[in-house]
This record gives C-alpha cells, sequence and structure tokens, in this order.
C-alpha cells in the first residue's frame, strides 16, 4: 500500500451553468496493479425520464461513476478548466478503508444519491468518505478565502460573477432561506473552499497530529481548446439583467407618458407586463411550496412577482377597456410602493435588476388608476 496514493481532485469551473461552481472528485492511483482512476460523484442523465420536471422538483438523481484518469484529465485539459491535485496524507489502513467505501459506494444499488445543490453533493460525498476511512477526528482551519463570505448567496455571486443572467436566474429562485450565516464546514459545498480547507486541515489522533494534505500541485493548466462565445453570448453580455430592465422600464415610462397625454389605457402594454410578472410568480410559487430544492422558500419576490399578476389580468384589461376603476391596481400599487420603500430592510440580497422590473408594474398600476380617475372626473 506503500505505492497507492489516493488525492482530491478541484476542478476549475466552465462556461455551462452545471460547471460554474467547478468539480470535485477522488483519484486513486496503485502502480503495483496498473490502476489511475477517477471516482466522481458528478454524473448525471439529461434523458433520464421526467427529468426537468424531477429537477424542478429537487428530485435529481445524481450517481457515482469511474473513469479513467488521462481520459478525465484529456477531457479538463480540452474544455481548458484547470485541474489541481491534494495527494491525502493517510495511513495504509486508511488507505484500505477509503477504497472499500469507494467500491462499497459504487455498487450498483448503492451509487445513485439524491444531488442537493447545498447539502449533498459532488464536493460533500468525497469529503464524507474521506473522513470515514480516517482513524482520528479531521480538524479544519477557518477557510482563509472566505474572509468575506458569510452567506450561500455570497458564494454564489463569487462564482457568477462573469455570469449576470445565470446570477439573475439563481437570485430569481433562491430566497431568504441562502442569505442567513452559514459555517465553515457548510462553505465546502463548494470544491474551491473545500480544496482550502483540506489544505491547512489536520488528522488528529490519540497520540499525534499530522497535516490531511501532503502535498498539492497544479495537474492540468487550461491551454486547451475554449469555445469562443456564439451570437447568443454576446447579446447576453451586451444586454445584461440590468441594462434589459432598465431599457423595459424606459420604454414603459415613455408609452405611460404617450397613454396618459392622450388619454388611452394601453392594455396591451399591461398585457405584455402583467403575464410576465404574473407566470414569473407561478414558477417562484411553484418552488416555495412544492419543490425540495434548497433555500427556495420564502422568496419576498413573491411581493413582485405572483400569480395573482396573472389571475387577475382579465379583471385588469376590462376595468381598462370600460374606464372603470380596478381596485386590484390599488392593491398592486400599495404593495409594490411599501416594497420599494422598504427594499433595504428585507432580510433577502435582491437583485437590482428587480426593481426596474417592479418599478414598471407600479407605474402601469398608478398610471390606469390616474386615467380612470381623469375620465370619470
Amino acid at each position: 500500500m506503500d505505492s497507492v496514493r489516493l488525492s482530491l481532485l478541484t476542478c476549475a469551473p466552465g462556461n455551462i451553468i452545471y460547471t460554474l461552481f467547478g468539480h470535485t472528485a477522488i483519484r486513486y492511483e496503485n502502480p503495483s496493479r496498473n490502476i489511475d482512476i477517477v471516482f466522481n460523484y458528478g454524473l448525471f442523465n439529461f434523458g433520464a425520464p421526467n427529468f426537468i420536471w424531477r429537477f424542478s422538483l429537487g428530485e435529481t438523481d445524481y450517481e457515482l461513476g469511474i473513469e479513467n484518469f488521462e481520459r478525465f484529465k484529456w477531457e479538463y485539459n480540452y474544455y481548458g478548466r484547470d485541474v489541481w491535485q491534494q495527494t491525502l496524507n493517510l495511513s495504509n489502513d486508511e488507505k484500505v478503508e477509503l477504497i472499500k467505501l469507494l467500491e462499497e459506494n459504487y455498487k450498483k444499488e448503492n451509487r445513485v444519491y439524491r444531488y442537493n445543490f447545498f447539502y449533498d453533493n459532488c464536493a460533500t460525498r468525497p469529503r464524507d468518505k474521506i473522513e470515514e476511512s480516517i482513524q482520528g477526528e479531521v480538524i479544519y482551519q477557518p477557510i482563509e478565502k472566505a474572509n468575506n463570505v458569510h452567506s450561500y448567496r455570497d458564494i454564489i455571486y463569487l462564482q457568477t460573477s462573469n455570469n449576470p443572467w445565470s446570477r439573475f436566474g439563481m437570485d430569481f429562485c433562491i430566497g431568504s432561506e441562502a442569505d442567513k450565516p452559514i459555517s465553515n464546514r457548510e462553505l465546502m459545498f463548494s470544491p474551491f473552499y473545500l480544496m482550502d480547507a483540506f489544505e491547512n486541515g489536520m488528522i488528529a489522533t490519540n497520540d499525534s497530529t499530522r497535516s490531511l494534505v501532503k502535498e498539492t500541485f497544479q495537474l492540468v493548466y487550461a491551454n486547451g481548446n475554449i469555445d469562443e462565445p456564439d451570437w447568443l453570448d454576446k447579446i447576453g453580455d451586451m444586454f445584461t439583467p440590468i441594462r434589459s430592465a432598465l431599457l423595459l422600464f424606459i420604454f414603459t415610462i415613455i408609452f405611460t407618458i404617450y397613454g396618459l397625454k392622450k388619454k388611452k389605457g394601453l392594455w396591451g402594454l399591461d398585457l405584455f407586463l402583467f403575464a410576465i410578472a404574473g407566470i414569473a410568480g407561478c414558477v417562484i410559487t411553484f418552488l416555495a411550496l412544492f419543490s425540495d430544492h434548497p433555500a427556495v422558500s420564502q422568496n419576498y419576490l413573491l411581493f413582485i412577482f405572483h400569480p395573482g399578476q396573472l389571475l387577475f389580468l382579465p379583471y385588469i384589461i376590462y376595468c381598462v377597456r370600460k374606464g372603470k376603476i380596478c381596485w386590484y391596481h390599488v392593491f398592486n400599487f400599495i404593495v409594490l410602493t411599501l416594497f420599494i420603500v422598504l427594499f433595504p430592510l428585507i432580510p433577502q440580497r435582491i437583485n437590482l435588476a428587480v426593481v426596474p422590473l417592479a418599478l414598471c408594474l407600479l407605474i402601469r398600476s398608478l398610471s390606469n388608476l390616474i386615467l380612470t380617475y381623469k375620465k370619470n372626473k
């Protein structure tokens, strides 16, 4: 067993949304048996029956897979993603135990697990198996890179800094639970924080302590074929969420001023804005009520985007066309005004692109009330 080497592999993020946070795997090298393989807890099947539906419910199943290391290395090199290796400082007995745990986990009846983005993923699984194999206690130091990180959303923001639309989508779906303080251990759901924790980790036994990691080095350098952004990516970079929201806000202001001057209700614009808000609200409500995804409940965006925006749309259009006062607009104006005024006090970090969108709905409700008042007067 002296020649056997077990290592934690940490892979840099990619461009696809499910690769934005990087990846973690375990490498097993046994030269005497010509073995060099990677245990990978990050496999899933897009083609599985009802995959999208199950994913929205938080019932996504991942599985442990095994692949040849050279194939693994080639793939990450090809996609231009760096890989670091941390050789674990394990005793021979601990090596045997870790291999045994991984092989047991790879059995057909054990390899599939219910994936959970924050609590049970491709980073936490390797950590847990390594800890189980150690004859002692693993002691982690405070993660140095996490000085300004206090919540799951902080990590999401760091990992999506170059992907504003991905950040907006995650902000849209994830509620206030993601803004609560998290512990040093909970940070390890992210591969790079796990790597940092392992780097300074110690193994404590009854009579001695030793480093968890024997050596660290970069295994793959990003010199592969990095895909050039396509036209859709370029449009996304140009029209970021905040720019798109501001543009919609400006158009709404212009058309609203025109409608007030001409004394026109512009029910087509209301149909578009309130329908989009209502559909978005249905998505948030579904996630909050039925999904097992972590931190999707208690989403304060429901004050803006809720099913009522869609359900009351026929009533809104009816009032506009008949010139009658719409009490839903009164309610909507009050709620949105309170939301914007109390915005800094909301215990959830709201994406700034939401503010112009809320103002669009508020302005349309206010303009309809003003127009109805003028007509009745």
